[in-house]
């Protein structure tokens, strides 16, 4: 299967980190991730306050008490520099250590494109939470974690030759369980409305795979090149 890592008298030869057969799948899963940023950035330009359905969610999610604050804290940490720092680190050292560096580099630029890209939205949405000098839409911290979370689906899908649904499938369950729980936790800690999570976590969706693709495509032109 594409994405596979082989193993040639002793050698570990790269693998794609976005595996052939779901580039197609995750392609679709991309764009519609897009155009959901998009709605819901035109949707929500310029305001201020919580939408009716941003409101019902935060109403429920806003404040929990303990332990479930410290949850939430603990989760929003991952996603500040520190944080994400530490993750960064750990999943380089791992891919290194498996001499993965491809799978390396996505899990550093996946995640730094996710969220340049959230940087790039916000003042063009202009959307605001707790003063004017807060931007909120859409959520960096969501964004990170989705995209950390779909990097390390991606590789664990190609490492073990998953086919392009059931691929898919996990990348977007894991994805969007990562985007679920920062979203909850940036909504419990009042930093973003319910649908700035929704923004961080699709945009997440749709700068993954493309980053991985570009990777891809830049490293085989390399090595193709070098032979």
């Amino acid at each position: 299967m594409g994405g596979t890592v082989t193993v040639t008298d002793g050698k570990v030869t790269a693998a794609a980190v976005l595996p052939v057969v779901m580039r197609g799948r995750l392609a679709v899963v991309a764009v519609l991730a897009g155009l959901v940023v998009l709605v819901l950035g035109v949707r929500y330009a310029g305001d201020a306050v919580p939408g009716r359905t941003d409101a019902r969610i935060g109403e429920a999610a806003y404040g929990v008490g303990a332990p479930w604050w410290h949850v939430a804290n603990a989760t929003d940490f991952l996603g500040d520099p520190g944080g994400a720092l530490l993750l960064l680190m750990a999943g380089v050292v791992g891919c290194l250590r498996a001499r993965r560096t491809r799978a390396a580099v996505l899990l550093l630029a996946g995640p730094a494109l996710a969220v340049g890209v959230t940087r790039l939205l916000k003042p063009l949405a202009a959307r605001t939470i707790n003063g004017d000098d807060n931007l909120a839409f859409p959520s960096g911290h969501t964004a990170f974690l989705t995209a950390f979370a779909l990097a390390l689906a991606l590789l664990a899908a190609g490492r073990f030759g998953l086919g392009p649904t059931s691929g898919t499938v996990l990348a977007v369950a894991v994805a969007s369980a990562a985007g679920a729980l920062m979203g909850w936790a940036q909504v419990a800690t009042g930093a973003h409305y319910p649908t700035d999570t929704v923004g961080g976590c699709c945009t997440a969706l749709a700068v993954v795979p493309a980053a991985a693709w570009v990777i891809d495509r830049v490293a085989d032109a390399r090595r193709a090149h070098a032979r």
